[in-house]
């Protein structure tokens, strides 16, 4: 069984809060992580399940185990109780640990009952850090969920697709997303043909028939439902003018993959998007491992209208950190110039260029490094 960075949290969250939302996309081990704190199990998008945990409900609050309820916006009735039993012992702690595979309607469920009374916790699909013997090349290629072929076997990218699929005539019109499932097909597609770009919303709903306003929304869903990762822009107060669009990433690179064709690692080297690629895996990879260590951080880029720019910018304690993804062993000297004039514009404390290269070299406040030695710069500021 593979070992969850975030298990930690979640135990840290129970010991602070009655309840704790346990959120993330399908897949991607939230009930197998349940499962590991307790053996109390209810899925609550079973019919059975629903009336097992009503009949049992007065004897689950007398003891003093933990509770699990999987899916816990498939039955919205639950919500009440639940806000019944912890406001009738508020001292109590680590009661019920709710799973949900869509935010949007978990999220107004606990925004309506359970306000003040639940920590969240994101899982994502599997770091890098959480699958040391697989080379970081397969990980990239092949993305994060453990069903999906990154720790073995020959599902990819087969599993993704009909893991998409599956998503766009089932899930997604379940949860709420009001778009047909065909219509919803090809905006996967476009969105993976846009991904790391600056979103534009007109171009994609002309092509899908819709309006902007539509497509945004439709966005907005996806975003919720932890499949793309939207990058506002960080805006300071410069002469320079800006790019202030969003860019739009998918946060999973399987998925990313499976959806643009890519079967193999070499055929993925060859494409003319392989850049932008890496970027979002390198983004992706940084703020799910800072996430899975307790430290939300909220993810810009920087861009000005002559073309200065960073890939990621955010704050961790009172430092900016700026970080250049680049798809190459030998960064150029000039790549790290560029770099550092767009850092300037920002007053970034710390500057990273995140390349292939054989070693990290930080000063301390600026350097190259892996992807794996940006993680431990990070590990040791947060320590």
């Amino acid at each position: 069984m593979i070992a969850r960075e975030m298990t930690a949290l979640v135990r840290a969250r129970l010991k602070d809060y009655p309840a704790v939302g346990l959120v993330g996309p399908r897949q991607t081990g939230k009930t197998t992580l349940a499962r590991e704190l307790s053996a109390v199990y209810f899925d609550l998008e079973q019919p059975a399940e629903r009336i097992r945990l009503d009949l049992q409900w007065d004897g689950l609050m007398k003891q003093k185990k933990l509770v699990v309820l999987d899916e816990a916006q498939a039955w919205p009735e639950v919500f009440p109780r639940l806000r019944g039993a912890i406001d009738a012992e508020r001292k109590r702690v680590g009661r019920f640990l709710l799973l949900g595979s869509v935010s949007p309607a978990l999220m107004r469920q606990v925004s309506e009952s359970l306000a003040g009374r639940l920590g969240l916790v994101e899982l994502a699909p599997l770091l890098s850090s959480e699958l040391p013997d697989v080379p970081l090349a397969e990980r990239w290629l092949r993305g994060g969920f453990p069903e999906g072929g990154v720790a073995g076997g020959s599902r990819f990218p087969q599993w993704q697709l009909d893991y998409l699929t599956l998503l766009a005539q089932r899930d997604l019109p379940v949860w709420g997303l009001p778009a047909k499932p065909a219509v919803t097909d090809r905006l996967l597609h476009m969105t993976a043909a846009v991904h790391g770009q600056i979103w534009n919303a007109s171009q994609v709903g002309q092509s899908l028939g819709l309006s902007y306003h539509t497509v945004n929304s439709y966005v907005d869903f996806l975003e919720g439902a932890f499949l793309l990762r939207r990058l506002p822009p960080w805006l300071p107060n410069l002469k320079k003018r800006l790019v202030r669009s969003p860019r739009v990433y998918w946060r999973d690179s399987g998925l990313l993959h499976a959806l643009l064709g890519v079967r193999e690692a070499d055929e993925l080297l060859h494409q003319p998007w392989v850049g932008a690629s890496w970027e979002g895996f390198v983004i992706g990879q940084v703020v799910e491992t800072l996430a899975a260590r307790g430290v939300v951080v909220m993810p810009h880029y920087f861009r000005t209208a002559d073309g200065y720019e960073v890939d990621l910018v955010f704050k961790l304690g009172r430092r900016l950190w700026a970080v250049e993804v680049k798809l190459t062993s030998s960064p150029a000297e000039r790549d790290f110039a560029r770099f550092n004039a767009a850092a300037d514009l920002i007053g970034a404390d710390r500057r990273v260029l995140v390349a292939q290269v054989a070693e990290t070299t930080f000063n301390g406040k600026a350097g190259v490094a892996t992807l794996p030695g940006l993680l431990e710069l990070l590990a040791k500021e947060i320590a």
